[in-house]
């Protein structure tokens, strides 16, 4: 296992950086071949700035299409500008954001960088991650510039209906029926909150809290309860299948535009250190 760094290294400071974006365009957070992804672009920005390899670590590693509006990263940029004639960088993180955002195409936004504190690990002292997911069901119609973010269905739901068969999924179990496998990868999640409410536009909301989340699986929650809602099965079903713990088949799993990331909560700066040996002690890397 490797163990995450506390801080940045000599001549280094660690960045707190708050960022969104639409993932409509983006195959994803993380970095793959020939594949346009927030990480790259948000990397090759820093790099342009800091003249110098920049990696950035993130917070919740969001799937293809999935978006943020508070997505946080941590990063290591030099104190020192390099050569022969070196001499401290004066950083203004006032204008950090603007500098970045100049460069960035509009659909990623920084919204603030600070300078870490000692501990701080964008994901290993994490707290909790929160989800947004947004359906418009009953066949309505989505209007033009709401159809990035919000999924549709054909059937009506039953709100209430939804938070009965939501309600049962609650604390910490092994959701391995409702995550994509991956190997030498904990399924063990705390989920805080599972709930849902119908806004003013008649759009069903869920706003899913845990601890964290396995590959896929707030968009297979929310298939597995939408299939209790709209009457194909009874609420007990989706405790059975967590029960079970067969993967639930791939045809109920949700398209990832109704899926946001909208926080990330931290503890307090002296149990940041404390926090990062409590994750590693029970996700191992997976966190």
């Amino acid at each position: 296992m490797t163990e995450p760094t506390l801080l940045a290294e000599s001549g280094f400071l660690r960045l707190r950086i708050d960022l969104a974006y639409d993932g409509t365009n983006f195959s994803g957070w993380g970095k793959q071949p020939d594949r346009r992804t927030v990480q790259e672009e948000v990397e090759k920005t820093l790099q342009k700035l800091t003249r110098t390899k920049v990696e950035t670590v993130v917070a919740g590693r969001t799937d293809a299409g999935v978006h943020a509006t508070g997505q946080v990263i941590h990063t290591d940029i030099p104190e020192m500008e390099s050569g022969p004639y070196a001499k401290k960088v004066n950083w203004d993180f006032k204008d950090l954001p603007y500098r970045l955002n100049r460069i960035l195409d509009q659909d990623v936004r920084i919204l603030s960088a600070t300078v870490a504190p000692y501990g701080f690990h964008a994901r290993f002292s994490a707290l909790r991650r929160h989800y947004s997911y947004k359906i418009l069901d009953n066949n309505k119609i989505i209007l033009p510039l709401k159809r990035f973010d919000i999924a549709p269905w054909y059937r009506t739901l039953d709100v209430d209906v939804l938070n009965e068969a939501s309600a049962l999924l609650l604390g910490e179990n092994d959701f391995a029926a409702f995550c994509k496998f991956r190997e030498s990868s904990t399924t063990v999640r705390n989920l805080e909150k599972f709930h849902w409410t119908r806004n003013d536009e008649g759009c069903l909301v869920a706003n899913v809290v845990a601890d964290a989340f396995c590959y896929s699986m707030v968009r297979n929650l929310v298939g597995a309860v939408v299939c209790v809602a709209d009457g194909r099965f009874e609420p007990q079903w989706v405790k059975d299948v967590l029960n079970n713990r067969v993967r639930i088949s791939d045809s109920l799993v949700f398209p990832s535009r109704g899926l946001t990331l909208t926080q990330v909560d931290y503890p307090d700066d002296d149990e940041l250190v404390a926090r990062i040996e409590r994750t590693l002690r029970r996700r191992g890397e997976d966190e």
